[in-house]
Parts: C-alpha cells; structure tokens; sequence
C-alpha cells in the first residue's frame, strides 16, 4: 500500500472487505509500506486482486512471520491489527440523492464495498441498530434546507427539496423540519453512544452539532419553518451537547450561505496551489486507532472545498483529536473523538478530488483517481470497525 507499488489503494481496501465477508481474518500491518493488508492466500483471493486491478504479492510463511517480528520490535513505529469482521454499513442519504452526491457513496462503489441506503424513516425506526458504522450524507440537521435560500430559493431543485422534506417531516409526525431532524440528530447521537462508528463530512459534520446544541431552541427563520426564530438564541445554545464543537456563533442571516464560525470557508487565505494539510504521526504501537485512521501513502493530502470546508481550532473541543490540520492557517480538516461508547469521525470539505465541487458539477470519475490520499482517509474508516479490539494504552 506504499506510494510506488500499489496501483489501485482504493479498490485494495475493497479486497480487503471482501475477504472478511468470505468469513478469513486479515491484519493490517499499520505504518508498514504505506499501511499493507495481509491475507490468506487463496486462489480465489488472488485471482479477485487480478480482476479488480489490485497490486499484491505472493509472500511465504517464513517471510510473513519475518514482517510481523520486524513489526512488532519496540525499535519500529509499526503495529499488525487484525481484523476480524466486516462491518454492516449504512449510509444515510435521501433516497433520491445521485450516488455522486456524496464522495462517501462513490468510494464504498468504487470499492464494492456493500452498504445500504437509510434516512430519516429508518433512523426513527431504530434500525441503526442493525449497522456498526454509520456515513452522513451532506446534511442540515438545523432545517435549514442547507442554507440555501440566498442563492437557490427559486431554483425548481430547491423548491422541490423543501417540499419534499416537509412532507416528510409531517409523514412522521412532526410540523417542523427542524424538529424531525433534530429528533434524528438525537437518535445518531444515542446509536454512537450505544457503541456505534459515525463517519460525516461538509456540512453534516457541524449542522448536527449545532442542532444538538440547539435542542429546544428555534433558531430558524420564518421562511424555514414558518415563525421568527426566538430572541437571543445565541445565548441558550448548550454546548453540552455536542460532540465536537463549542463556543460557536451562529450565522443568523438566512441569505448567507454559512452555518456558524465553526467553518472557515470564509476565513480562508488559501491559494488553490498551496492547500494541503498534513496527517499526524501517531505511535502505532500505543495509539493505534488514530494511527489506523491515518494511515497513508503520503503525509500530505491535497486540500479541498466544501459547505463546510475545515474547523477553526478555537471552536474545536480539547477533547478532541486532531489528525489532520493546516497549521499555518489555524485550521483543522480530520478530527477524532469517542462518545459514550462509540466513536466518531468529522472530515471537512465535499469531494477529495473536485477541490471546488459546486451545484450541477459533473460526478467524479473515481477510476481517474485510484491513489487518492484524501479518499484513502474515508476507507480507512470504513474498515476500522473490523478491528479486534484492543485496550488502550493511554
């Protein structure tokens, strides 16, 4: 998995996924040659590698039991990990989203990594319980319609949206947008407390913060939900309840196509020539799970837009982890935290390949891009889950 010698690191993640659906282990021997899996060696497994266009070699059980000794030396910055299961996957996504709509979706494709597509019905219905390892689509859990509003309010795809989460929104109950997704917010934040892995990016990754931390606050304007938003709601948010994010102002405006200061779209002084940010080094041996969600044929990933592009640090709980920031600009693009019993993972931006992805731009062919370090970063969520678990060690 190594920069020079893998030809497809997207779709070997893949490989991977399936050869624990056939019911093998695997081990990911992390920091070894760019983050390698190692698996049984079947012909079957070999010849799907040939299909697929994935590089593999063909090694002994003497130089296998070579690597995991050279691994597992207190001298190396390396770790082996087995994984034991693959993960059932859920993305949630409305049912009529383009599968190029969401990068997550592309990638799992691409790879031919199964997952099923749920959204607000099956949430309500408890049936995250069924998933270990939970994607959010771009979403506005504040009912907002994503903020749309300045720039789309009479675009025909705009108007038919809001209709159609309306109608939505009374099918289950509820005579607000914003408070079925919040109810859905807090049925995501009860599934990553019960054990669950949640994986969002853009904007799903601060609005559900902001309707957690704005439970029983209306925050949204008349044209979003029919009434003026309350009086000094900036003042009632509790960030309590968030999993990520604190202290954070509000964007009032309903015109301004921004949630809060948690993002820095705005703030940015970024040439498009110069936006990367670099991955963490961790110690493989002592953190090993940040470590597994860095792993990387390269340190320094290609930066990219999005509603929500990265965090401003000083929004950013201490808590938190930070695995991937631009530094010279205060910013962080890939942060890590637990809740409850689960987990969670926050990556800023829309595509890692369409650095300035807008309404109407045309899907990313991901077979153009089989190396992306910045689509790496979303796979190796996928397979985290599959991890034996293992106590940690700080």
């Amino acid at each position: 998995m190594d920069a020079d010698l893998q030809k497809n690191h997207l779709k070997a993640y893949g490989i991977t996924y399936w050869t624990l659906e056939l019911g093998f282990k695997a081990q990911w021997l992390l920091n070894y040659e760019g983050g390698s899996f190692l698996l049984e060696h079947t012909k079957e497994i070999e010849n799907e590698c040939k299909i697929r266009g994935v590089s593999f070699e063909v090694i002994s059980d003497l130089k296998a039991e070579r690597i995991l000794e050279e691994i597992a030396s207190p001298s190396k910055n390396m770790e082996a990990v087995v994984l034991e299961k693959a993960p059932k996957i859920a993305v949630y996504s409305p049912k009529s989203k383009k599968p190029w709509d969401d990068a997550v979706t592309m990638v799992l494709t691409n790879a031919e990594i199964p997952f099923d597509v749920i959204y607000d019905e099956e949430v309500l219905e408890d049936k995250l319980l069924l998933y270990e390892w939970l994607h959010l689509h771009h979403e506005d859990f504040t009912g907002q319609y994503g903020k749309f509003y300045g720039a789309y309010r009479t675009a025909p795809w705009y108007i038919e949206e809001k209709r159609s989460l309306e109608e939505l929104s009374g099918k289950l109950g509820y005579s607000k947008v914003s408070e079925e997704k919040l109810a859905v917010s807090k049925k995501i934040r009860d599934y990553v407390i019960g054990g669950g892995f949640m994986f969002a990016m853009c904007s799903a990754t601060d609005s559900f913060d902001i309707a957690l931390a704005a439970d029983g606050v209306d925050i949204c304007e008349s044209m979003f939900d029919g009434d003026p938003s309350e009086n000094n709601y900036q003042s009632k948010l509790n960030f309590n309840n968030t999993f990520a994010f604190t202290n954070f102002e509000l964007e009032r405006s309903p015109t301004v196509y921004e949630f809060s200061s948690i993002d820095m779209t705005r703030k940015r002084r970024v040439k498009r020539t110069s936006d990367y940010f670099s991955l963490m080094n961790y110690s493989a041996k002592w953190d090993p799970i940040p470590t597994m969600l860095c792993q990387n044929h390269t340190n320094l990933v290609k930066g990219f837009m999005g509603q929500t592009t990265s965090y401003d640090r000083s929004t950013i709980k201490s808590n938190i982890l930070i695995m991937g920031e631009n530094k010279t600009n205060g910013e962080a693009r890939y942060i890590h935290g637990t809740k409850g019993k689960g987990m969670f993972t926050f990556y800023g931006g829309h595509d890692p390949e369409d650095y300035s992805h807008r309404v109407g731009d045309p899907k990313t062919e991901l077979d153009l891009h089989p190396n992306s370090p910045g689509y790496r970063l979303i796979l190796n969520n996928v397979l985290f889950p599959a991890a034996k678990k293992q106590k940690q060690k700080t």
